[in-house]
């Protein structure tokens, strides 16, 4: 924990500075969300293609899940995502003709969780 997992349109792969974003963003769930920074993990999946917006072709899309165990407030949540969507605009360069859509939510991973590390 935490399970952090971030989708961007591949109309970002150059724009994306996605080691250092996960670097600051780790550093924002440790001291938002008490979590420890040695669990933090995020994986990065290229969408090749996102749909925003009616009628919109220049877009690019991201969007950050952030599974933790139970127990943080609403206020914890809603400011971390208020920090990682901050962290996503400073971490993504802005593209020509571009709009970016800057997502984040943060889920409670369910009861049946398990990590082994080996």
């Amino acid at each position: 924990m935490p399970q952090i997992a971030v989708d961007y349109s591949a109309v970002l792969t150059d724009a994306f500075d996605r080691r250092a974003f996960a670097s600051a963003m780790h550093a924002a769930v440790v001291e938002i969300a008490a979590a420890a920074l040695s669990d933090c993990k995020t994986r990065f999946t290229r969408c090749e293609e996102t749909v925003a917006r009616a009628g919109e072709t220049a877009h690019g899309v991201v969007h950050v899940t952030i599974g933790l165990q139970p127990g943080r407030d609403a206020e914890v949540k809603a400011r971390l995502t208020r920090e990682v969507v901050e962290l996503v605009v400073r971490y993504v360069q802005p593209v020509a003709g571009v709009t970016l859509h800057a997502s984040a939510e943060v889920r409670e991973l369910d009861p049946s969780y398990l990590k082994v590390v080996r």
